[in-house]
């Protein structure tokens, strides 16, 4: 799609410093676009890259019009106003409604002609699919859920019986939805499994990541709120709940029963232990392990960064003798009657 600036200025309430009919037609980087491109702007670091820019337009702060040699279209936030930009430049394919003569369609489901169907997709008994709503091909809606209007359900995804999805939500492939929870009752000589008899319920304008489980609950259901963006390959146990607008990367694992607030945001590859709660607005950083609960706001961290490999071998091996070290120092200032600081 090709826009004009003064389309872009209007559409993202930006101050334009340009020819307002001077036209862009992608998106790229602040160290590469070229003159039929916008890009942004949203950390000073990169203002020498600013400063050579070909650009055919930068969106920017106030701050930085000075140091643009392109035309500008100043906002409050870059990369939110990027973001919104973005859908204009969207190369997603659009996909045109029915159903494709594979699908295979259980009678007793709702299903209106706005619809979009794809190739083996499978829709079983009494499942409603909202206005809109985009199944592409192989993916499968369990018996009984129910799906809101202008969901998109990319290729290969596995939603099971039983689940509630809000509208306007998208999952992208190869995601499952629903499947039983770890349950398991050890019997002596073997494991009794437990029927995980909940469902999943998720709010309306979420995402789903690529290769993302959601089990379902065991009693009660999973629950996603409104708003939450889930990264590829995400683990959540049964009984979890998210909060509204919460933000997970890849990797995230949430064992059964864990509750997470709103607004919080999970690095990368965190680990978080079943039954704990996590306050609204917190952010924990990548690769911690959460084993206790967290009731105030903030950043939370427990990952060692990297390090060079032999004083990282030196200090394991000192970390082994911590608990020796504690001991002894108790000692001592017992032995002085007083403490450390004395």
């Amino acid at each position: 799609m090709t826009v004009t600036l003064e389309f872009l200025a209007r559409e993202l309430e930006a101050e334009l410093h340009g020819p307002a009919d001077a036209e862009v037609s992608g998106l790229g980087t602040i160290g590469a676009a070229g003159p039929r491109q916008l890009t942004f702007l949203a950390n000073p670091r990169y203002r020498a890259f600013l400063e050579n820019t070909s650009a055919g337009a930068v969106l920017l702060s106030a701050d930085q019009r000075e140091h643009c040699p392109v035309p500008a279209l100043v906002v409050k936030d870059p990369y939110l106003a990027f973001a919104k930009a973005s859908h204009f430049f969207d190369t997603a394919p659009r996909v045109p409604a029915g159903v494709h003569p594979s699908a295979v369609v259980d009678p007793t489901a709702t299903v209106p002609e706005s619809v979009s169907l794809g190739p083996n997709v499978v829709i079983e008994a009494d499942v409603v699919l909202g206005e809109g709503t985009v199944v592409m091909a192989n993916s499968v809606i369990g018996a009984g859920t129910r799906i809101g209007e202008q969901g998109r359900i990319w290729p290969n995804v596995t939603i099971y019986h039983g689940v509630t999805i809000g509208p306007r939500t998208t999952i992208h492939s190869h995601t499952v939805i629903g499947a039983d929870g770890f349950g398991f009752a050890f019997n002596g000589a073997g494991w009794t499994k437990v029927a995980q008899v909940g469902g999943v319920r998720i709010g309306a304008d979420v995402e789903i990541g690529a290769g993302t489980t959601i089990d379902r609950g065991a009693i009660e259901d999973t629950v996603i709120g409104n708003g939450v963006i889930l990264d590829n390959q995400i683990q959540v146990a049964h009984n979890v709940v998210i909060g509204d607008h919460s933000a997970l990367a890849g990797k995230v694992g949430i064992a059964g029963s864990s509750r997470i607030g709103s607004y919080c945001m999970i690095g990368g590859a965190v680990g978080i232990s079943g039954h704990l709660e996590i306050c609204d607005q917190v952010q924990i950083l990548g690769m911690s392990l959460v084993s206790r609960s967290i009731k105030e706001p903030g950043t939370y961290g427990s990952a060692l960064p990297v390090d060079k490999q032999d004083r990282y071998r030196r200090n394991v091996a000192r970390f082994r003798h911590l608990d020796e070290l504690s001991r002894r120092v108790r000692r001592l200032e017992k032995a002085r009657g007083g403490n450390s600081e004395d």
